[in-house]
């Protein structure tokens, strides 16, 4: 297997809600709103009716031209300085007019290699997307697809006989299809699911079924059909079954090797051919007769169009490489867990469920993976086909007796000898005193910095006249505003460094005569409203910074180890005979329940109550107790002739003792 590693470009999102198409047509009428410009919504109209005009008359000649594309081009000419569009003044009729031919123009010039590769790039934006989002994508419209069949089993209310039977058989149908192994109409096929289906979830089993929720028979349906799916992939591999079932790993083993080679060798192709183009131009630019010999045959625009198509077939490279990576693993994994289910299964008449269902379900779960890398190799095949014909042209540009008179006279050098070239040619930073340097010896996460102009020489491309030189970051890489610009020696790179901002607007404005290296250079953030879709987000995302320079301090804990406080220790003995005796007590306890009429769902239950008894106690003896009445009797209180009165008290009350 492969495991050739390359630098992915970003990914390229593919966003639900709006299609490709319009999320490029969005980008394209991106139109600045300013103060004496007029506004955005009556901008965007006015460029629509230029596109539709546009559009009409290459239709009248003979050239079906999509209405991305005319936005973009209409963005590339109002760009150009050349054709004198100013966008702080409100477009008149003339200016429409003089709009309108200068894009016709373009589009009808068929000998243009950078028609060609703005074709190209519109294509590739409006048909690529990274494996992860066409992954979701792609589940969702099968979701969408099976939604009818799915209503029809979660929304069933079957009763009798001859509907119960007919709802098993959308649920078989509905397993089938989600499943993709195997057509709904082959018998032998459906037989072996029935089969399957009936061992786990048989027809009895439907009135519970019946009882569950929507979004609970959504769950079991998906359940089913996996567990099914792993019944039929394990009896395929015992020989026993597997009608239908494409061996998968097999073809994706001969498809993604010869996929692989055919990709290699067509990126190889190009590679070779700007190495070619670039020599030549490299060697006209002390030339001024050569160059002009070379006028004709534009081939920096060619150059241009090789280096995109480069990049491309890289990206696509890229995602066959992860994809054979992951059918490798997936493929020992499929033959670890049908072992695995073999050893389980292994002379016993009955498995319990809890030790094969998930077996089953890994194993469907790693044939669905197998089946969406089959789609992935389908699409990045069919998207490399189709960027063949954006190549076709170069041999009537620059015609091959042309190329080799050149090629005698020039040292044709690839990317990689270039770099080996000046490897020890390192910039010396104490020469500079305002400019950071960075070195991979001293800065983290140096492989993975965003470098400017997608790893292009800056200096070389705005002294040069446009060429392309790929970059060394061993050279260094300088860190200016944020930014990091790597360059293809050292006397460019102090060349740069002198003024950054004079090549920095000498690459933009080359960006502005050619349109397709905004794309090619990512030259978005100069030309916001040139943003592809493929790189909208992207344009926001927050990269890993290099780490050249940090502060660390240490501290030494105060607890180094986990606390060990138990919570219901107790102490006091008291409170622990307490908590005993509520123990002791809970466990003479008896525990009722009690059964609703809304809880029960399956038969009536009733409660008795006996009402209390009228009740009185009676003692064995009665008696009574008799107490002696009181006597008391007072003498001589009515007084006399003496004026002090003697009273006399006397108790004539008997005893308690007394009988």
């Amino acid at each position: 297997m492969v495991t050739r590693r390359l630098q992915r470009a970003p990914d390229c999102p593919n966003s639900r809600g709006r299609t490709p198409r319009e999320k490029l047509m969005d980008t394209a009428l991106a139109v600045d709103s300013g103060p004496a410009r007029m506004p955005p919504t009556q901008a965007e109209s006015v460029i629509r009716s230029i596109i539709r005009e546009i559009g009409q008359e290459c239709a009248v000649h003979g050239e079906m031209v999509s209405e991305t594309l005319i936005a973009f081009m209409v963005k590339a000419v109002v760009l150009d300085p050349s054709n004198g569009f100013n966008m702080d003044r409100t477009l008149m009729k003339s200016d429409v007019q003089n709009l309108v031919k200068l894009c016709m123009a373009r589009l009808l010039d068929t000998k243009n290699p950078s028609l060609d590769t703005i074709k190209m790039q519109v294509y590739f934006d409006m048909n690529y997307t990274n494996r992860v989002e066409f992954l979701e994508e792609h589940h969702r419209v099968l979701d969408l697809r099976l939604g009818s069949v799915t209503r029809e089993i979660t929304d069933n209310r079957a009763c009798t006989k001859e509907e119960l039977e007919s709802l098993y058989r959308k649920i078989i149908s509905y397993v089938l299809l989600r499943s993709g192994l195997g057509s709904p109409t082959d018998i032998k096929t459906v037989r072996e699911v029935t089969a399957a289906l009936q061992s786990v979830f048989p027809q009895a089993e439907l009135g519970t079924f019946l009882t569950l929720s929507k979004k609970d028979k959504e769950r079991q349906l998906k359940e089913l059909t996996m567990i099914v799916t792993g019944i039929r992939l394990f009896n395929r591999d015992c020989g026993k079954g597997g009608e239908g079932i494409d061996d998968l790993p097999g073809v994706l083993h001969e498809a993604i090797p010869a996929t692989l080679q055919h990709i290699d060798d067509e990126l190889e192709k190009t590679q070779r051919q700007a190495y070619c183009y670039t020599a030549v131009l490299e060697k006209a630019v002390d030339n001024p007769l050569m160059k002009a010999e070379l006028q004709p045959y534009m081939l920096k625009e060619a150059l241009y169009n090789i280096r995109q198509c480069e990049v491309f077939l890289q990206i696509i490279l890229s995602d066959i490489i992860t994809g054979a990576q992951e059918v490798e693993m997936m493929t020992k994994q499929l033959g670890a867990h049908l072992e695995q289910l073999k050893m389980t299964v292994k002379s016993k008449t009955a498995v319990p469920t809890s030790q094969v269902f998930p077996i089953f379900i890994a194993l469907s779960t790693l044939w669905t993976s197998f089946q969406d890398e089959t789609v992935i190799v389908g699409v990045l095949s069919n998207l490399f086909t189709h960027l063949q014909p954006f190549l076709d042209a170069h041999e009537i540009f620059f015609p091959e007796r042309v190329i080799q008179h050149y090629l005698n006279v020039v040292t044709v050098k690839t990317d990689m000898c270039r770099m080996k070239e000046h490897m020890e040619d390192r910039v010396n930073v104490a020469d500079f005193r305002k400019l950071e340097w960075l070195f991979p010896e001293t800065t983290a996460n140096f492989d993975k910095l965003l470098i400017q102009y997608r790893g292009f020489c800056a200096y070389t491309f705005a002294a040069a006249d446009g060429v392309l030189l790929p970059g060394n970051p061993a050279i260094g890489i300088l860190k200016y505003k944020e930014k990091y610009y790597t360059f293809s020696s050292k006397d460019a790179a102090y060349s740069f460094a002198e003024n950054p901002e004079h090549y920095i607007d000498i690459v933009r404005e080359n960006a502005k005569k050619h349109t397709e290296l905004i794309q090619l250079l990512e030259l978005h953030q100069q030309f916001e409203t040139l943003i592809p879709y493929s790189q909208m987000r992207e344009a926001d995302k927050h990269y890993i910074k290099p780490i050249s320079k940090s502060e660390s301090s240490t501290q030494t804990d105060t607890h180094i180890l986990p606390p060990t406080i138990v919570r219901t220790y107790e102490w006091n003995e008291w409170e622990l005979r307490r908590k005993a005796i509520k123990l002791a007590n809970l466990r003479q306890k008896v525990t009722h329940s009690v059964q609703t009429d809304l809880s029960h769902l399956r038969r009536e239950n009733c409660s008795q109550v006996y009402p209390s008894k009228n009740t009185s106690t009676q003692s064995t003896k009665e008696d009574s107790t008799g107490v002696p009445r009181p006597q008391i009797y007072l003498a001589g209180l009515r007084g006399g002739k003496s004026k002090i009165t003697d009273g006399v008290k006397v108790n004539l009350t008997r005893e308690v003792d007394e009988k």
